[in-house]
């Protein structure tokens, strides 16, 4: 990655996080991407604490898959529905969304769809 680009996604994320903040009622779903896997974490910011975690290794192993392969939309979709499930399990209905200083587009999108689709409440 471009060392560029790395620190103005740095840039943009901390003026992202300046403005949201996670509660244990609304935790803040933070989405990193890297150029291989996404991951997606509820977070409450209160305690400091991540009540619940996926990425798409776990799917790729669950499904028994090549774990090295780049992640797709797919796999993000499901990411994002996998989060909504364990949001569910600990009874969280609305979240905060934290793109994580990446551009609303492909992947991040992608999860974020996801876990509308899985009943959360942006």
């Amino acid at each position: 990655m471009n060392i560029k680009k790395s620190i103005t996604r740095q840039r943009r994320h901390h003026q992202i996080r300046q403005r949201l903040q996670g509660t244990k009622k609304r935790p803040r779903l933070c989405v990193f991407k890297s150029n291989r896997h996404v991951y997606a974490q509820l977070i409450d910011d209160e305690q400091g604490k991540t009540l619940a975690a996926v990425s798409d290794v776990e799917l790729k192993k669950q499904a028994k898959s090549d774990v090295t392969k780049s992640a797709n939309l797919k796999d993000a979709t499901a990411v994002g529905e996998l989060i909504a499930a364990k949001a569910d399990k600990n009874k969280i209905k609305q979240v905060v969304f934290d793109r994580g200083g990446f551009k609303y587009h492909g992947l991040v999108k992608a999860v974020a769809d996801g876990a509308r689709k899985g009943k959360l409440k942006f």
